[in-house]
C-alpha cells in the first residue's frame, strides 16, 4: 500500500510560526509533525509515501530528502498554488496508482495504528466502496462533527455524528471527475459517495488533535514532552 501526506496548506492560523516554516515541519515533543506521520506509516509497513507541498515546499524536500533516513521512499508532488484536499490527491494519482491508498493530513497528531488499514482496504475492495475514513469523537472546537456513522458505514442522516480525523483510504475512482491541477474540496466527493453507500468508517478513540493553532501545537508539545519524560 502507498500513502500520501497532505502538506500543501499555508497554515494561516499558525502564523507567525508558518511565515518561515511550512506547518508540517513545526515540531512537537522535539520532532516535526510530518516526521511523526512518516515513522508511524513505516512502522506499519507502508514505506512508499507521496507528499504534496506548496507553501515553502522546498524546505520540506530539504528536510526529508528521499526518505531513506526514516526508512521510507518519498516522492513529491509540488503545487504552484495549493489545490485543496481533493485537488491535491487527484494531482498526485499518477504516483499513487489504482489500488486503495492511504491519505493523512499533515497537520494532525494521532496515535492511530496504520496497520489497521490493510484489512480495511481489503474490505473496501470486497464491498466495492470508494473510501474508508477514520473518525474521532467530536472535539470541543468542532462539536458539530462532520459525518454520520451507522454500523460501520457513513450515512447521509441518522447514526452518530463524528469528526473526520484526516486519515482515510481512497480508491482513485473517487477522484475521476477531478482534473489534475484544479482546486477541489474533498467533502463534496465524499458526500456523493456516502449517499451511494460507498464509504465505510471506523472510530479511533485514542489520541487525536487537529494541530491548527499555535495554542494546540503548544498543548501537543506539552503532552508529548511529558510522555517522553516518563519513558
Amino acid at each position: 500500500m502507498k500513502a500520501m501526506i497532505l502538506a500543501a496548506g499555508h497554515g494561516e492560523r499558525m502564523r507567525p510560526l508558518t511565515d518561515a516554516l511550512p506547518k508540517p515541519l513545526l515540531a512537537a515533543g522535539g520532532k516535526p509533525l510530518i516526521v511523526r506521520h512518516i515513522e508511524a506509516l513505516v512502522r506499519a509497513g507502508i514505506r512508499d509515501i507521496v507528499i504534496n507541498h506548496s507553501h515553502l515546499g522546498h524546505l520540506i524536500e530539504r528536510a526529508l530528502g528521499d526518505g531513506a533516513k526514516h526508512g521510507a521512499r518519498i516522492a513529491y508532488c509540488a503545487e504552484a498554488e495549493a489545490l485543496e484536499t481533493a485537488g491535491g490527491i487527484a494531482n498526485a494519482l499518477p504516483l499513487l496508482g489504482e489500488s486503495p491508498f492511504a491519505v493523512v493530513n499533515g497537520d494532525i497528531a494521532c496515535d492511530y495504528d496504520f496497520v489497521r488499514l490493510a484489512s480495511a482496504a481489503a474490505a473496501m475492495e470486497r464491498a466495492g466502496r470508494l473510501a474508508h475514513l477514520v473518525m474521532v469523537p467530536n472535539p470541543p472546537h468542532h462539536a458539530e462533527g462532520d459525518f454520520f456513522l451507522d454500523d460501520g458505514v457513513l450515512v447521509a442522516t441518522g447514526g452518530t455524528r463524528l469528526t473526520f480525523s484526516g486519515i482515510g483510504l481512497y480508491r482513485a475512482e473517487l477522484f475521476a471527475g477531478t482534473a489534475p491541477g484544479t482546486r477541489a474540496r474533498l467533502a463534496p466527493l465524499l458526500l456523493r459517495a456516502i449517499r451511494g453507500g460507498r464509504v465505510s468508517a471506523e472510530i479511533h478513540r485514542g489520541r487525536w488533535m487537529d494541530v491548527g493553532t499555535p495554542e494546540r501545537l503548544a498543548e501537543l508539545d506539552r503532552l508529548l514532552s511529558l510522555e517522553k519524560a516518563h519513558t
